[in-house]
């Protein structure tokens, strides 16, 4: 049980900005669709009903689940324009002066927001943020036996949210005082206890609040892990001409520029798959940039470079919207309310006929709509990330198909893959074909008993070695996220009253029963990973919940997304650009040889083809040599 003494000074309640009084019919429709979702659930209804029950929910969260930490901590900045030669309708490299009222909100070192009450934010007590014995947790719960695939999804989709994570948060490290895990007896481990480096922690701004915590990139959806948070990178990336980035002979950034990259921060946790989508959208930028030279040949490096950038993260986003989205939350509800997210509910049809016939999101969409930030400064907050620690998704071993045939031509394990074997795995297979076998491979399910073994002992260059599943319980707990209870709490949902409630799985409840003994102690990831999901759901309600939220604040706080989303500032060419485009229509326009495999797909980030030949027409065995990198695992 939760202890009842406390280390902490009193604690603070919540502060919240002036209530916006909605109507007393508003009230009515919010209340009645959190009776139905407590009722029924929203997923067993109708589409449409579905729908409006989702819409009730978001409107209650806007309400209650957003909480500011904090000014930045650097101080305001005018909100006049942007200083020097800094173009306001472009998107700075550190995010300052996106939101043109409060310049700093969003931007590089701000701090992370919360979507739980402040009071429910502090960190465990010292007692207790060890127990149990995440080690234990991460053996016992969450190690691989057998892998666990998600059939409904291809390798890009695991890749994918990693490529976007990177752009949105990153905390960092500090070499104070590391925890330090003590380790089983017959545990394995080699150094013991387990060091794990602390969070850095900034000082509430209110007497007696729970610490802060800082990102070091931008929250907003910017693409900074293409174009980099710092300028000197930016700049590095740069060829000076026609506004395009540098790409090598790879198609990577030339090793000079790599050189830049913070291998302390998330740029170690490179790998194959992240340096495919890397690939992918530099050379797409570099694409919006010839078609916006051919359109408009009076434009200057600059401009192409900062419209590109513009389009680039547009499209980054619409495709995390209506792509990648629908394909790990495939229930049609979901895949309707995606949708509505960018087109409106009336669709995508009637917008690219009649263009924006009304300013509300619900009717058509979020971008273009008037920038909305509910009363509170955006950022994005601890406990989205939380949620989005989704790494099962991650397989250990991985095939290389050739794109001729589908025959395997090569064989690895994940550490093969990783930041130190990059070069080396592009330079021996082709990039259409890597896209290929991710295409055709399935990504790890999120759910127990499914973490990577090779994460649980990971090295990178300049890190000590770490068990990451046994970091991801820490964090949550460092950062003052609740456990799964409280949480659900949070968001309004009812805790589960034991342990055979929790999972339907009673397996799984037994083996939660004898790790955590009270259910009121079990980790948000472990609940996360053990609750039932949703017809079609990857991820379980309970994360779904801070989706809700958090997936259209990410474009409604966004004056790029909505209030400048717009062709005086994008140009008619980049808007286009934005409105024809998806990821299929990227990864055919790079790599054209893809397109036999992506036939007949209806999501890119579902399985795709197989391009072997059929009726015996031909052999299915490649003349290609098939080597293997693939090592024992300990």
């Amino acid at each position: 049980m939760v202890s009842t003494e406390s280390t902490h000074p009193p604690r603070v309640t919540t502060p919240r900005p002036p209530p916006r009084r909605p109507s007393p019919v508003a009230r009515v429709l919010v209340a009645a669709a959190e009776a139905i979702d407590r009722g029924i659930g929203w997923f067993r209804l109708p589409t449409p009903a579905g729908l409006a029950v989702l819409v009730g929910l978001r409107s209650r969260l806007r309400a209650d689940n957003l909480f500011d930490t904090g000014p930045h901590p650097d101080g305001p900045l005018s909100p006049d324009e942007p200083p020097g030669s800094t173009n306001p309708r472009a998107r700075t490299i550190d995010g300052t002066y996106n939101s043109l009222t409060d310049p700093r909100a969003g931007s590089v070192g701000c701090r992370f927001g919360r979507n739980v009450a402040l009071e429910h934010t502090y960190p465990e007590d010292s007692d207790r943020i060890l127990e149990p014995n995440p080690r234990r947790i991460s053996r016992e719960l969450l190690t691989r036996g057998q892998f666990q695939p998600a059939t409904t999804l291809n390798l890009l989709a695991a890749a994918w949210i990693q490529f976007e994570v990177h752009d949105w948060v990153s905390h960092g490290d500090t070499d104070t005082e590391p925890w330090r895990v003590p380790v089983a007896d017959r545990d394995p481990w080699p150094d013991p206890p387990m060091t794990i480096l602390r969070t850095p922690t900034l000082s509430s701004p209110e007497p007696g609040g729970p610490p802060t915590y800082a990102t070091r990139e931008s929250h907003w959806w910017d693409a900074s892990q293409i174009y980099g948070s710092t300028p000197k990178f930016a700049e590095a990336l740069r060829t000076g001409k026609r506004g395009r980035l540098e790409v090598d002979e790879l198609g990577l950034p030339p090793l000079d520029v790599e050189g830049l990259m913070d291998l302390s921060s998330t740029a170690a946790n490179a790998w194959v798959g992240l340096a495919l989508l890397h690939s992918l959208f530099m050379r797409e930028h570099n694409a919006i940039c010839e078609r916006l030279a051919r359109r408009y040949p009076d434009m200057d490096d600059d401009r192409l470079y900062d419209t590109a950038r513009l389009v680039n993260s547009a499209l980054l986003a619409k495709i995390h919207t209506i792509d990648w989205t629908p394909a790990i939350i495939a229930h049609p509800t979901t895949v309707a309310a995606m949708r509505a997210n960018w087109f409106g509910v009336l669709g995508e049809r009637i917008a690219r006929r009649f263009g924006r016939i009304s300013g509300n999101e619900v009717l058509c969409g979020i971008p273009g709509s008037t920038v909305e930030d509910h009363g509170v400064p955006y950022s994005l907050t601890e406990e989205f990330v939380a949620v989005y620690r989704m790494h099962p998704l991650i397989p250990d071993d991985f095939v290389v198909r050739s794109l001729a045939d589908d025959s395997v031509v090569a064989e690895h394990t994940l550490p093969d893959l990783g930041i130190a074997h990059i070069r080396e795995r592009l330079a021996e297979t082709s990039m259409d074909a890597l896209l290929y076998s991710f295409g055709r491979a399935n990504p790890g399910a999120l759910t127990l008993h499914n973490y990577p073994i090779h994460l649980q002992k990971l090295e990178r260059p300049g890190h000590p070695v770490m068990d990451l599943a046994t970091v991801d319980i820490l964090r949550v707990r460092e950062r003052g996220v609740p456990r799964y209870n409280e949480f659900r709490r949070q968001m309004r949902l009812a805790p589960a009253a034991s342990f055979e409630k929790l999972t339907d799985n009673p397996v799984w409840a037994r083996e939660l029963a004898q790790v955590y003994r009270d259910v009121e102690d079990v980790d948000l990831m472990v609940g996360l990973y053990a609750e039932p999901k949703p017809p079609g759901f990857g991820f379980s309600d309970t994360a779904f919940r801070v989706f809700v939220l958090m997936a259209s604040r990410r474009l409604s706080a966004d004056r790029f997304f909505t209030t400048d989303f717009r062709p005086e500032v994008y140009t008619e060419a980049g808007m286009a650009w934005v409105r024809d485009n998806s990821m299929r229509s990227v990864l055919l326009r790079h790599f054209p040889t893809l397109a036999p495999a992506l036939a007949g797909v209806a999501n890119p980030f579902a399985p795709w083809r197989s391009v072997a030949p059929r009726h015996g027409t031909a052999s299915r065995h490649s003349t290609a040599p098939r080597h293997s990198t693939a090592s024992r695992r300990e």
